[in-house]
């Protein structure tokens, strides 16, 4: 392009030549509009080289005042750069506005929904963590669990929590499935053991009682203590149920209010956490972890990595379906971003800065002339053209003036 706008120039200056040699030696008249034309058209591309030339570098070599813009004003122009891109793309109201009009959830949601996608997500969440076990060392972590975890769990009292949360479980009825398996297997016991029953009526009874009367006596109360534990199994407001609940419901108020209880509860968990079996499984409890993230990146019909393919579809359908968990997801990232644009607006555009700032000045000149030097040259190519209009337009007017 600069060789095209160039030969402009030159074709320019030959018009010129040989118009300048018509007029003044042949004296042919019209060559003088020639003439003018093609002086006007050198004069437009002189200056116009000129002005191009000047914004990347001294026209000549020549340090002619303000020319070299762009290699003199780079660091300024990194400043504006930064402080455009802060104000008119990392403003809250913008990206508040863009991801509004995105719908970020909606378009996850659809895309994370089919199986493909989740397979391809769910791959690169197993390889990160896979990245990530494997550059943790294993003594580290296990040293961080037990020095940290454990600690932290033997500070902090588990008779109030516990207590809190069996009142929770009480109030909402769960513990009455279990309390019906224990009735179930409490009865099954009992059916099954009658053997046991008359045994110890025998081992019991006086030693003059006759047999006979024993194995009454026996029958008898076997089938009484059967006939208790049928009832306690299939009524649901039988007393001894009540009797089980009201238990339970003080002791989750002792739990959490009653010093005894709550010293006795610390006891057995410091017990607990102090069983060597519990020890061994707190020091396996990383390598356990690990395997089982080796083994999903491994393997893709792994157990573990199929659910989390399979929550992950679950979820981009539910944001598909569900309006108001959609606008919640969209308010929360919005809220986020403006989170990050807010305190960290001056730390992003410092990159622009910076970055611009480490720049060699000629060649950020050379990089930009290269971008934008075509569109330049026809410039000098307009100049060119517009100048021999003008300077036919203002001879004719001149001549036919005077």
């Amino acid at each position: 392009m600069k060789m095209v706008a160039t030969g402009f120039l030159v074709g320019a200056t030959i018009v010129f030549f040989i118009a300048k040699y018509f007029e003044s030696v042949q004296g042919i008249y019209w060559a003088s509009y020639v003439r003018a034309s093609a002086e006007a058209g050198m004069v437009g591309a002189l200056a116009d080289w000129f002005a191009v030339t000047a914004l990347f570098r001294h026209p000549l070599r020549l340090p002619i005042p303000h020319t070299a813009i762009i290699p003199r004003k780079k660091d300024m122009i990194g400043d504006s750069l930064g402080d455009f891109v802060g104000e008119n793309f990392l403003s809250e109201a913008v990206i508040r506005d863009k991801l509004e009009r995105v719908g970020v959830s909606g378009v996850v949601g659809t895309w994370i929904g089919r199986q493909e996608n989740a397979d391809r997500v769910t791959s690169e969440l197993v390889q990160a963590a896979r990245a990530a076990v494997m550059v943790l060392r294993d003594e580290d972590v296990q040293n961080v669990i037990e020095s940290v975890a454990v600690r932290k769990l033997m500070e902090v009292p588990v008779g109030p929590p516990l207590g809190k949360a069996l009142e929770g479980v009480l109030a909402d009825g769960a513990h009455k499935r279990l309390v019906d398996l224990v009735c179930d297997r409490a009865y099954d016991w009992v059916a099954d053991n009658q053997e046991m029953v008359l045994r110890v009526v025998h081992e019991r009874a006086p030693a003059w009682t006759p047999r006979f009367v024993d194995d009454m006596v026996a029958d008898k109360l076997f089938a009484e203590i059967r006939g208790y534990a049928w009832n306690v199994k299939t009524d649901p407001e039988h007393p001894l149920r009540h009797a089980v609940d009201r238990y339970l419901a003080e002791f989750a108020q002792d739990l959490q209010h009653d010093e005894k209880t709550k010293d006795r509860a610390e006891q057995v968990k410091r017990q607990v956490i102090e069983h060597p079996e519990v020890q061994h499984f707190i020091g396996r409890a990383w390598t356990v972890v690990k395997g089982m993230v080796l083994d999903a990146a491994d393997d893709p019909s792994n157990e573990l990595r199929l659910r989390v393919r399979d929550g992950l579809m679950a979820f981009g359908r539910r944001l598909g379906r569900d309006a108001e968990m959609a606008a919640k997801v969209d308010g929360w990232l919005a809220d986020a971003a403006c989170y990050v644009v807010r305190h960290y607006r001056s730390q992003i555009t410092t990159l622009i800065t910076e970055t611009v700032a480490k720049w060699d000045a000629n060649e950020t000149s050379r990089k930009i002339e290269l971008q934008v030097g075509r569109d330049l040259q026809w410039i000098r190519i307009n100049g060119t053209v517009v100048g021999a209009l003008a300077g036919l337009v203002i001879h004719a007017v001149g001549e036919a003036v005077f």
